[in-house]
């Protein structure tokens, strides 16, 4: 089944103890998408602007994404910068220039309303809620990211579309905040209460933790001897994730496990190079061969 993406393009200027890129082709639905595509087709809603051209689209080539809902406008496309210290979990921000995404408003094509599975990446909860006010068929699925701008700044306007949202992927500070609660299952069942019924906490190199319905799963970061560049590795997360369950057709509690154990597996790959670099020779072979490596992992005997 296909999947709904719909979230920012952009372009990054990243420096990291590994070295430094002065402009790579970044943003949530970027990331997102070309995970997702290793498992499911994508349809994938942004915008770039005039400088955006076809060598930065050729990411999407040859995948299984459509891009009929990429819009160009006249301007710049989104730009950050960023610079990691040697704790790669810390990150300073030297530049943030909206540009065309400062006035983005997601239009769905006609042919992207019935899409069954949507991911609603890191913007503004009030255009979040209108992307799902277009969709004319009731979503199978509907997974929501958000940062801690939105829960400070909008907190009633991400509440109201939390209403409408099954899975809620955040990490563990955004959590805390969002629910008031140190204890992440208490976290949870704060969160329960706003709507969704699943959330996937992201913990970094820490791994991830799924609390659904009265079960906890979770899974560690897959352990690498280099880490590269943490940018998208969230994203990746998420695409990996969705990608599984659009492929799968199913929201099951197996479902959603095996989903988190992929979102990992595109996780880990992501931050072994720069930007987009390793999910651009990344074979599906790959996946499968880490994502049993992980079941080796985690598997023992009482």
């Amino acid at each position: 089944m296909s999947l709904l993406v719909v979230g920012s393009v952009a372009f990054d200027a990243l420096e990291t103890p590994f070295g430094k890129v002065a402009r790579a082709l970044g943003g949530a639905a970027t990331y997102c998408s070309v995970a997702a595509s290793f498992f499911t087709g994508v349809n994938l809603v942004g915008v770039v602007g005039d400088d955006f051209t076809e060598k930065d689209a050729s990411i999407f080539r040859g995948r299984h994404i459509d891009l009929t809902g990429l819009e160009r406008a006249r301007g710049k496309t989104f730009f950050w910068a960023g610079r990691y210290t040697d704790n790669l979990n810390d990150r300073v921000t030297l530049a943030t220039e909206l540009n065309v995404f400062a006035t983005f408003n997601p239009k769905l094509p006609p042919a992207y309303r019935h899409s069954p599975y949507i991911f609603l990446a890191n913007i503004d909860p009030k255009l979040q809620r209108s992307v799902l006010s277009q969709v004319s068929r009731r979503p199978k699925l509907v997974a929501l990211d958000t940062m801690n701008y939105w829960i400070e700044r909008t907190p009633a306007e991400l509440r109201e579309t939390l209403r409408h949202t099954q899975v809620l992927m955040i990490n563990d500070a955004e959590t805390r905040q969002l629910s008031s609660q140190h204890n992440l299952l208490r976290a949870a069942k704060h969160i329960f209460k706003l709507g969704p019924r699943t959330l996937v906490i992201k913990r970094g190199e820490h791994g991830a933790m799924m609390v659904h319905d009265n079960s906890v799963f979770s899974v560690p970061g897959y352990p690498l001897e280099e880490v590269h560049d943490p940018t998208g590795a969230g994203d990746s997360f998420a695409g990996g994730f969705m990608g599984c369950l659009a492929s799968a057709g199913s929201t099951s509690d197996a479902a959603l496990r095996r989903a988190i154990v992929y979102g990992s597996v595109m996780g880990s790959f992501t931050v072994e190079r720069f930007g987009l670099d390793r999910l651009r020779t990344l074979t599906r072979r790959e996946i499968t061969a880490r994502a049993r490596h992980f079941r080796r992992l985690t598997q023992f005997r009482l």
